[in-house]
């Protein structure tokens, strides 16, 4: 910033302008003016600050801080993670110094981003072939598959099912939000027991399929299937790839060859292990848990049921088509959106959800 000034007053701005460009004060600007006048190149070079000289040392604060990047278990402490006060008795118990505040600690530790409190869920990839089976489910959302393009009567589902749902009523009514004040809910709630949400949504058409039940089985899953395998234009497609997570429903050859042997059309594609993030369903899922869903207040499953099944009509209703295509329409008991325009002429994801 200092060889800006003496840059710009070089130029022959003066220092209103020189202050107005680089957002400083005019004092600052002729501060620095002035001491490049009179001693050149070093002027703008920092000084030694006055005041009282510091108490620690550099190296002894990077001692207090190190415990801080590593977990309590290399120092044999009955601790899942270190707290400020945690290190400053460990910093006290080590001997590197005979006192400290907690204070002193976390300012050290806030100058470097350090939070040995905070947490973060972490999975690692299992599978070997992790990158190999994502890169297949990657292809898919641009129309990809086997290193071909999908034809126009292939289509791309992903399907998951969304288990304990519960159905939790708050014994008062929540009160809306006010000038200064946010929504208000009841912090109690009776539980009305849970059910499930199979579901599965078109990938590049933005069709939604899905249906309330007890709980998430394999009959479950079938039954999604053959909801959705008989509306158009999945009835008459040449293939339907759909992608699936490996969870108990779906995995396995036996599953495979149930399904094919009733829709032969029908190919599953499996995600790697731990990556059900991949499936674009689960955006769905997070969008109606955000929306529709928290806070949750339904006196009945009846009450429940009917607003997953209206928000489900109602996010197909959203998203805004590309140019030249037609409009969603819905059709069928499962509130299946049918669209007369073909996949071609779609852009990859033209649905654009979030």
């Amino acid at each position: 910033m200092r060889a800006k000034v003496v840059l710009l007053a070089a130029q022959g701005r003066d220092n209103e302008e020189i202050a107005r460009r680089l957002d400083l004060s005019r004092p600052k600007v002729s501060k620095w003016r002035g001491r490049f006048f009179h001693e050149r190149l070093a002027g703008v070079e920092e000084r030694p600050c006055t005041g009282r000289p510091r108490v620690f040392p550099p190296d002894l604060v990077c001692q207090v801080k190190a415990p801080a990047c590593q977990l309590p278990a290399e120092f044999d402490l009955p601790l899942s993670r270190f707290w400020r006060s945690e290190l400053q008795r460990l910093v006290v118990a080590r001997g590197l110094l005979a006192q400290i505040s907690g204070a002193t600690v976390w300012r050290w530790l806030h100058a470097h981003a350090l939070r040995p409190g905070t947490q973060r869920s972490w999975i690692f990839p299992a599978a070997p072939d992790c990158a190999q089976k994502a890169g297949v489910v990657l292809e898919l959302s641009h129309r990809c598959w086997q290193g071909a393009p999908l034809a126009a009567d292939d289509y791309v589902l992903a399907a998951d099912q969304k288990t304990q749902l519960q159905i939790r009523q708050r014994p008062h009514p929540s009160q809306p939000p006010e000038p200064h004040r946010p929504l208000r809910v009841d912090d109690h709630y009776r539980r009305h027991g849970t059910c499930a949400y199979p579901a599965a949504c078109d990938v590049q058409r933005g069709q939604l399929c899905g249906q309330m039940l007890d709980q998430a089985t394999r009959r479950a899953f079938d039954a999604l299937v053959a909801t959705a395998m008989r509306c158009p234009p999945y009835a008459t497609a040449r293939r339907v790839l759909s992608i699936v997570d490996t969870g108990t429903i779906h995995r396995g050859a036996r599953t495979v060859r149930r399904l094919q042997t009733q829709w032969p059309q029908l190919v599953l594609v499996h995600l790697p292990v731990h990556a059900s993030w991949l499936n674009q369903i689960e955006i769905y899922f997070a969008v109606r848990q955000r929306n529709a869903l928290t806070p949750d207040d339904f006196p009945t499953r009846v009450a429940l049921e009917d607003r997953v099944i209206r928000f489900q009509e109602h996010y197909q209703q959203v998203p805004n088509p590309s140019p030249g295509t037609s409009p969603v329409t819905t059709c069928g008991t499962c509130s299946h959106a049918a669209s007369s325009t073909a996949p071609e002429q779609h852009e990859p994801n033209a649905y654009h959800y979030l």
